[in-house]
């Protein structure tokens, strides 16, 4: 029996190692004839701990966060893959991607790069593909750099 996935759920941040997770997801979306579901959570927690809120600092990274997905999503269509949905949120990434979106989405396989763009927070709070992989409902792949398998061998 082999099984296909249906519903992808691609977590991208703009790092190097969400942008491998995005070219193997493509791969899995065409094998499979899966949706791509592609989101970007916007971390909101940076801007709670500042003493004057600033709203342009999270406009902006909202604005990064939509050109971020329209780029995804073009290149994404650009290989024919035919569903491709983007979906741009603010929270907490490790609660939003394991629950309310991979709900939202029917997720059958969650994808993320290893690491991503902010070294301190995974320190500190711990990564999100770490919580991605314990959390889970669905299969998880978590995706390295070639660079980052050279470097651990």
């Amino acid at each position: 029996m082999a099984l296909e996935y249906q519903h992808l759920l691609l977590a991208v941040d703009g790092s190097r190692e969400a942008e491998w997770a995005f070219k193997k997801s493509i791969e899995i979306a065409r094998r499979n004839n899966a949706k791509l579901n592609i989101v970007h959570v916007v971390d909101s927690r940076p801007f709670t701990g500042v003493e004057v809120y600033d709203p342009s600092l999270e406009e902006h990274a909202f604005k990064l966060g939509k050109e971020l997905l329209a780029q995804y999503k073009k290149e994404a269509e650009q290989t024919d893959i035919p569903d491709v949905n983007v979906i741009l949120a603010i929270g907490s990434p490790k609660y939003l991607i394991t629950g309310e979106i991979a709900k939202q989405v029917n997720a059958d396989l969650i994808i993320c790069g290893a690491t991503g763009l902010n070294a301190i927070q995974r320190f500190i709070i711990g990564s999100v593909s770490e919580h991605i992989v314990r959390e889970s409902r669905c299969d998880v792949l978590v995706v390295r750099t070639k660079d980052h398998a050279k470097a651990n061998s």
